[in-house]
């Protein structure tokens, strides 16, 4: 049976009876409702641990003033039977309170420069500001020897492992493939709040990435292939943030840079935010 903590001295004691018996422990951070792709992440976290925690917290200073914190939804009951299902030992499930116990208007903040300037950072100021800070505090709390992050937030994870170096944390990042729904769609909680209407054009965002990447590895120039991206997007109905293509390391890439590289896309449809990636080389 798994067991839901709520309290973070109840945490610690449990992962003291676990690190005093030499058990490998690893930690997949989430914000909850989730689906098959957490799922995985469980499982991945599994083969890398004796004991799997996962996190279950809605973090508001990851949130914009215009943004879905109010709506995201909250349903532990169904995430503990599906962590359960999963092999995940505990759900580590805190209160705003017990994460920021200031108040997060008052909380010690963590910002990994560089990286977070760029497309997300860029279109969701202070976002991955609070993605650092709120995943420092669990690396501090559950203290994982390794930890799991989903690749299809690429510059989430790059944040991450530039936090985890800069700050000297003794945790080995795993990095998991995306999982994708049967049309190409990458899963996501956000996919809920798709229409009808909405949820078969939504799968456009996995064709145009296939099509970025196809058109880069026939040489054509990566302006055309950013231009051409952005009109698929459009004319599927979404309203373009971002289409481009990048080095691993999310620079722009130079003439002769050959690979490997991802593609990243971000774009509203109706109300729905979503973000997908494309990781690939140049042949």
């Amino acid at each position: 049976m798994i067991e839901i903590i709520n309290e973070l001295d109840a945490l610690r004691a449990r992962i003291g009876e676990w690190k005093h018996a030499g058990q490998r422990i690893a930690l997949v951070p989430t914000m909850g409702n989730l689906h098959a792709g957490h799922h995985s992440l469980v499982a991945l976290a599994r083969q890398h641990a004796d004991r799997v925690v996962a996190s279950v917290f809605v973090n508001p200073t990851q949130f914009g003033p215009n943004e879905d914190f109010a709506r995201y939804p909250r349903t532990p009951d169904a995430d503990a039977a599906g962590l359960e299902a999963s092999g995940c030992d505990v759900m580590w499930l805190p209160s705003v309170d017990t994460m920021y116990p200031h108040g997060a208007e008052h909380a010690v903040g963590i910002r990994v420069p560089g990286v977070t300037d760029m497309l997300e950072g860029a279109h969701r100021p202070g976002h991955f500001d609070g993605v650092a800070t709120v995943v420092a505090r669990l690396f501090n709390q559950v203290q994982p020897d390794v930890a799991v992050f989903g690749r299809k937030d690429y510059q989430q994870f790059a944040v991450i492992r530039y936090l985890v170096r800069d700050l000297a944390f003794p945790i080995e990042l795993v990095a998991a493939p995306t999982r994708r729904e049967s049309d190409g769609l990458a899963m996501s909680s956000r996919n809920q709040y798709l229409s009808a209407v909405e949820r078969p054009a939504a799968a456009s965002i996995h064709r145009t990435l296939l099509a970025m990447r196809d058109g880069i590895q026939s040489g054509r120039p990566r302006a055309e292939v950013e231009r051409n991206a952005a009109v698929q997007l459009q004319d599927a109905g979404f309203a373009v943030d971002y289409a481009v293509v990048r080095t691993a390391e999310l620079a722009e890439p130079d003439a002769g840079d050959t690979g490997p590289f991802v593609a990243l896309v971000a774009a509203r449809l109706g109300r729905t935010r979503l973000i997908d990636n494309l990781e690939f080389d140049r042949v």
